[in-house]
């Protein structure tokens, strides 16, 4: 019984060697090469829509995206029209000798290594290399496509926020960056590429990111995400009082039902800020998958330092990220490797040592 599955199986087989060859004697387009293109702007016009449920992207916005990505959908449609081919009888050829041969080799190798009792894949696995896979694929013409066409600005638009969900940090940051340059200046993506530099930075908001959160505010005061980092700042620069007021302020000026505020209401509690209308469910803490993440990108900044060492810039990120995290024993043995690895810098030295006075980690050993 087994035998007629295989013989079955291997007709398949067949059928799925030569198409592509047999399609090729026809009018065709660009199915195959465009399938990546199109999932890809499928899934952020999905994206356009959470953003906006979230409310991280007005409805203006969201408009124009929503319209880009639909052009590029339509531009994709339009070149597997045009792209017509036509085949020599050559590879009509090639596609009888592969029916021929496909079956012919499959049984044999079959009858030396097969395995008929071997249990399946799990479903779940192939579905989710599948979809890996797909994701790898569409991310990968993109990058091909900006590699020809460096200068296409809204390519490097839909392709940052993806860099940033698969924590690619650093090339998030740089397609931020040339969207900005090459489409000009925007504040939500302005807003957008400064969260990227604090992503590269493990967790800490770099001079760079403070830049570009001060434009994206020069445009739009009350934009939530460029509001909310200035107070981390703050607060990372041990600006307490500053940093919880920046907090309220934020938290009584938004819907209740922003997916943020959460988030907001956390660092109040945090710093010891009274709990507002609504606020009383609000969690005292930060959730524990935020401070995972936020520990593994400190982490990794730590382990680059250890490993390659750093300017005083990076030291006194690591040493604030541990301060902010309570972590005071790693942030005192922070300084100590900043001091030994910095030791023939005066001037940063004498940095170090008014940071560990501003943190209170304690006199100089």
């Amino acid at each position: 019984m087994v035998w007629f599955v295989m013989a079955g199986m291997a007709a398949l087989a067949a059928v799925a060697a030569i198409w592509p060859l047999v399609r090729a004697s026809l009018p065709r387009g660009t199915e195959d090469e465009a399938s990546g293109e199109t999932a890809f702007y499928k899934a952020q016009l999905e994206e356009i829509q959470r953003d906006v449920t979230r409310g991280l992207l007005p409805q203006s916005e969201a408009a124009n995206a929503r319209a880009e990505t639909a052009r590029r959908l339509l531009a994709i449609d339009s070149k597997k029209l045009q792209s017509l081919d036509s085949a020599p009888i050559a590879r009509l050829s090639a596609a009888i000798g592969f029916a021929l041969a496909v079956p012919a080799i499959a049984f044999s190798v079959y009858a030396s290594i097969g395995r008929p009792g071997m249990a399946d894949e799990p479903l779940a696995s192939r579905s989710s290399s599948m979809a890996q896979k797909d994701v790898s694929a569409a991310i990968a013409g993109v990058e091909a496509h900006l590699t020809s066409k460096p200068g296409d600005g809204k390519g490097w638009a839909v392709l940052a926020p993806v860099y940033m969900r698969l924590g690619r940090y650093e090339d998030a940051a740089h397609a931020y960056s040339e969207a900005l340059r090459l489409l000009g200046e925007d504040p939500s993506r302005r807003a957008a590429y400064g969260e990227a530099l604090i992503a590269q930075a493990g967790g800490i908001v770099t001079d760079n990111a403070r830049t570009a959160f001060e434009k994206a505010l020069a445009e739009r005061p009350d934009l939530p995400q460029a509001r909310f980092y200035m107070a981390l700042a703050a607060e990372q620069d041990g600006k307490k009082d500053d940093a919880l007021h920046a907090y309220e302020a934020l938290a009584a000026q938004a819907p209740e039902d922003a997916p943020w505020l959460g988030t907001v209401r956390a660092r109040i509690a945090a710093l010891g800020g009274e709990p507002s209308v609504g606020q009383a469910d609000a969690p005292g803490k930060v959730s524990a998958d935020q401070t995972a993440m936020i520990k593994g990108m400190v982490n990794q900044l730590a382990d680059r330092l250890a490993d390659k060492g750093g300017s005083i810039d990076e030291w006194t990120r690591l040493i604030r990220a541990y301060t902010v995290l309570h972590e005071g024993d790693r942030a005192k043995a922070a300084l100590a490797d900043a001091r030994k690895a910095l030791s023939q810098d005066a001037a940063s030295v004498a940095r170090l040592d008014q940071i560990a006075r501003d943190l209170g980690l304690g006199e100089r050993n």
